[in-house]
């Protein structure tokens, strides 16, 4: 008798989640990082919010990096330094399948950054809706924008109930060819269609440069959001900003030897030139 057949490996992303991508321009991945590595990623961020505003009130200037919008409301930019879990999860195994096919198999670190919210601080939120990309979102390029950046959040909330702060996305907007009126961008509301992404704390949302998306208001003073955020480029693209705002010893000494590969190499010293085609 013949031995049973072993199934085939799973590779991610599978033909539905590439679908799925495709045609809404985001994917949610439940359950993507486990209870204890969401409660480890949570304390770092207390600590890292606690340095950084005790930081700020020592030098204002650091308020290009520290954004404060509350009593507790903190986003931080430049978040790779702050804790080597942030670090860590820059080239997360688990994620990596996804960045390299649904973006490029070469690709290159953008930004990162987290976002701590109290709904007393956002109860009147404006309706903020975006896309995302330098000049204004690619807004140059003909329409459809290109996929040009893959951005990554993670929730660190549980928000599997609406109007907790959820990322807001409107399905397939990706693809228009035509930019929303102005006065619906500030709407408070959201537009028809527009979808609030109820998920546990730990999953991944992975979205298009191109969607239009914002923030849900809070419903209750109470309630909070903590969020990640890592985006992903092209390799050939000009390196961001971001990229610049780190010291040289994170970049020469306390990078891995594939974390460097996702950095542009005129950061290093001696200086790198990478041979991509």
């Amino acid at each position: 008798m013949a031995p049973p057949a072993t199934p085939a490996p799973v590779t991610v992303p599978t033909p539905a989640e590439r679908f799925t991508f495709e045609n809404r321009g985001y994917l949610v991945l439940e359950n993507f990082l486990a209870p204890d590595h969401v409660a480890r990623l949570l304390a770092a961020v207390d600590r890292a919010v606690a340095r950084r505003r005790q930081q700020l009130a020592l030098d204002p200037a650091r308020a290009r990096t520290t954004l404060v919008n509350g009593e507790k409301s903190t986003r931080l930019l430049y978040l790779l330094e702050d804790d080597p879990l942030f670090l860590e999860l820059l080239d997360w195994p688990a994620l990596m399948p996804y960045v390299r096919e649904l973006l490029n198999p070469k690709f290159h670190y953008h930004a990162s950054d987290v976002i701590v919210e109290q709904g007393r601080d956002y109860l009147n939120r404006k309706g903020d809706w975006h896309i995302d990309g330098h000049d204004r979102g690619y807004r140059a390029l003909r329409r459809p924008i290109p996929l040009l950046q893959l951005k990554v959040g993670f929730y660190l909330s549980d928000m599997t109930q609406p109007w907790r702060g959820n990322l807001t996305v409107v399905p397939g907007s990706h693809q228009a060819n035509l930019e929303p009126d102005p006065a619906d961008l500030q709407r408070r509301d959201l537009f028809p269609g527009a979808v609030q992404v109820c998920a546990p704390a730990g999953t991944a949302i992975l979205f298009h440069n191109a969607i239009w998306h914002t923030a849900a208001p809070f419903n209750r003073p109470e309630d909070g959001r903590t969020m990640l955020y890592y985006a992903y480029e092209h390799h050939w693209m000009l390196g961001a900003e971001g990229h610049w705002d780190y010291s040289p010893d994170f970049y020469n000494h306390r990078l891995s030897p594939a974390q460097r590969l996702l950095f542009h190499g005129c950061l290093f010293e001696p200086k790198e030139h990478r041979h991509f085609f």
